[in-house]
C-alpha cells in the first residue's frame, strides 16, 4: 500500500505562487508516475500535471502551461508542484496521485494523497 501525504497548500493573492509537496510511504514511488489533480467546489476532480517515473516527460493541462511546474525526487520520494501567476480560478482541493503510466485520467491513478487547499484570492 503506498500512502500519500500532500503539504504546502494555502490563501494567496493572485499573482502570488505556492509550492505543494507530496511524499509517499514506498519505494515503488520511485518507479511509478505521479500527477497532480484538482477539485473545485461543485466541480469534477480535474487533471492538473503529471510526471513519468524516469522523470523526462511531464504533462500539463492547458489552463497551467506556463505557470505549474511538476518535478520529483526520487531519492526523498517526493513530488512537487510549483505554481507561479496563482488565479482565482486555480482555487481548490489538490490531490497527488500514483500510478503506473502519466496519464492525464484520474481512473489511471491508484494510489491518492487526502487533499491541500488552494485559495487565490481576487
Amino acid at each position: 500500500q503506498v500512502q500519500l501525504v500532500e503539504s504546502g497548500g494555502g490563501l494567496v493573492q493572485a499573482g502570488g505562487s505556492l509550492r505543494l509537496s507530496c511524499t509517499a510511504s514506498k519505494r515503488t514511488f520511485s518507479t511509478n508516475a505521479m500527477a497532480w489533480f484538482r477539485q473545485a467546489p461543485g466541480k469534477e476532480r480535474a487533471f492538473v500535471a503529471s510526471i513519468s517515473w524516469i522523470g523526462g516527460s511531464t504533462y500539463y493541462a492547458d489552463s497551467v502551461k506556463g505557470r505549474f511546474t511538476i518535478s520529483r525526487d526520487n531519492a526523498k520520494n517526493t513530488v512537487y508542484l510549483q505554481m507561479n501567476s496563482l488565479k482565482p480560478d486555480d482555487t481548490g482541493v489538490y490531490y497527488c496521485a500514483n500510478g503506473a503510466l502519466a496519464t492525464v485520467q484520474a481512473r489511471d491513478y491508484n494510489y491518492w494523497g487526502q487533499g491541500t487547499q488552494v485559495t487565490v484570492s481576487s
